[in-house]
């Protein structure tokens, strides 16, 4: 896009980097498939081309968190198996059986909600079956799992459904070495001992991003990645990943300002001395948050410069000291950190966050998203 037609507020998404991602993830589960997890939106990067780009890049699989979510890729043209997980107990599952969409039973109440729809369809559904082997959220309990593979076995005995999978998640995978890894790939393994004892014959799968990567005792017959495909590691040691998204504005306006002025609300910052600032069209609705303010700097020609006194709904302001910066001159306020610019894990840093949150938050009605 032409500089002169750049919108006010920009992401742009690097699907390269996204493909160098899934080709190094799938490499490093090499004998296991890849699942790549678009929900949220692609994580705010738009699931979609992304979708498209893992694929090319050696990803098998597409995980989604609602149905919803499943059947808007496969009305974009995708083929490959879904996994949708989590909806509302009031969700119409049978076009998601009609769309060939793998749907996954924690529960007892799931698994009779997914064989009533296929049994509506005529169709069988492709289930995965979750343990709850210690994040305690979403999951069957352990004391329930028994009961929930038992008439799984019976409904795949009946043709309703195929039981495709067994799978948990982690809690802890981040942190290497913590203890809830090894116990919880301890309770995994009991379940699907559960699960083979019943005459079922299931794909194993556990490994998110941080497991993909630290863990290979834990790749199974497939990994599921989420943060680590978008560039953003989820380990506490480097990882050779590459952050597709750049968030980006411009210049609106210039002005010289007199030492002992102050700017924005509140005249919470000051100048020291005369100095130039640049107006950016960027605020709080646009994703950069009002905490950030007098705290995280923009990259606009060629360095570093201060976002100064507070971040309003619109607007920022950054100090540039002598520099002449003109209006229309690029401004990065977050991107891959090539250039020394802020990264979203810088900005999450600071806010006392993740960096999920930073980039998966900029899917906004202002902020225009466009690919390279």
């Amino acid at each position: 896009m032409a500089d002169q037609q750049r919108p006010r507020a920009e992401v742009v998404v690097d699907l390269d980097a996204v493909r160098h991602n899934v080709t190094l993830l799938a490499d490093r589960a090499r004998g296991a498939a890849t699942m790549a997890v678009v929900k949220a939106d692609g994580y705010g990067h738009g699931a979609l081309p992304v979708a498209r780009a893992a694929l090319d890049a050696g990803a098998t699989w597409l995980g989604s968190c609602s149905l919803g979510e499943a059947l808007d890729l496969r009305a974009g043209g995708i083929a490959a198996p879904i996994l949708s997980w989590l909806d509302v107990p009031e969700t119409d599952l049978a076009p998601g059986i009609a769309g060939g969409i793998d749907l996954a039973a924690s529960s007892v109440r799931e698994l009779t909600a997914i064989v009533d729809a296929a049994r509506k369809t005529g169709t069988p559904a492709r289930v995965h079956l979750k343990i709850d082997t210690g994040l305690s959220r979403n999951g069957c309990s352990p004391r329930d799992w028994p009961d929930l593979v038992d008439m799984a076995a019976k409904a795949q005995s009946e043709g309703d459904v195929e039981v495709v999978a067994v799978w948990s998640h982690l809690a802890c995978a981040d942190e290497p070495g913590h203890p809830a890894n090894d116990l919880q790939a301890t309770r995994f393994a009991a379940a699907y001992d559960v699960a083979v004892a019943a005459g079922l014959r299931p794909l194993r799968h556990i490994a998110n991003s941080a497991a993909t990567l630290d863990r290979p005792d834990l790749h199974f017959d497939m990994v599921r990645v989420g943060i680590a495909m978008y560039g953003l590691n989820p380990l506490p040691y480097k990882e050779n990943l590459r952050p597709a998204m750049t968030f980006r504005s411009s210049v609106a306006l210039t002005k010289r300002i007199d030492a002992g002025e102050s700017v924005s609300y509140g005249q919470t910052w000051t100048t020291p001395r005369d100095t130039n600032v640049a107006l950016i069209p960027v605020g709080y609705a646009d994703g950069v948050s009002r905490a950030l303010s007098n705290r995280m700097d923009v990259w606009l020609a060629g360095k570093r410069r201060p976002i100064v006194g507070r971040v309003c709904m619109d607007q920022i302001v950054v100090d540039c000291d002598d520099d002449p910066v003109r209006e229309g001159d690029e401004v990065i306020l977050f991107g891959d950190g090539s250039r020394g610019e802020p990264t979203a894990t810088e900005w999450a840093n600071v806010l006392g966050t993740i960096d999920y949150e930073i980039v998966t938050g900029m899917y906004r009605h202002r902020v225009v998203r466009s690919y390279r």
